[in-house]
């Protein structure tokens, strides 16, 4: 009778581990965003993902265009600052015309 109550409880832990694992998978599933399709409203209210990612991803990207390989952390947070302000006053935009827009000299 133990031994049968150990194996029960062996098989309960077993297929419990094995949900746990299949759940978390799940939830680990690849989202894309298509960053030239996102607005400012989605940007400033994390409707697409957090603006902190997509701040790093822009900055990423206009460094590359400019063949800038150094991260100056300050400016990038205060960009970042300037972005989320210009899309909150301006919903509607586009978030790589929103860029633009602020990296104009």
């Amino acid at each position: 009778m133990f031994k049968t109550a150990i194996k029960s409880a062996a098989a309960t832990i077993a297929l419990s581990m094995a949900l746990v694992v299949s759940v978390n998978m799940g939830l680990k599933a690849q989202v894309t965003v298509d960053v030239a399709k996102v607005t400012c409203n989605q940007f400033a209210l994390y409707k697409v993902a957090s603006p902190d990612t997509l701040a790093i991803w822009l900055h990423g990207y206009y460094s590359g265009k400019r063949d800038n390989t150094v991260v100056d952390v300050e400016a990038l947070k205060a960009n970042m600052r300037r972005l989320r302000n210009y899309c909150v006053q301006n919903p509607d935009v586009n978030l790589i015309e929103a860029v633009e827009q602020l990296l104009k000299p």
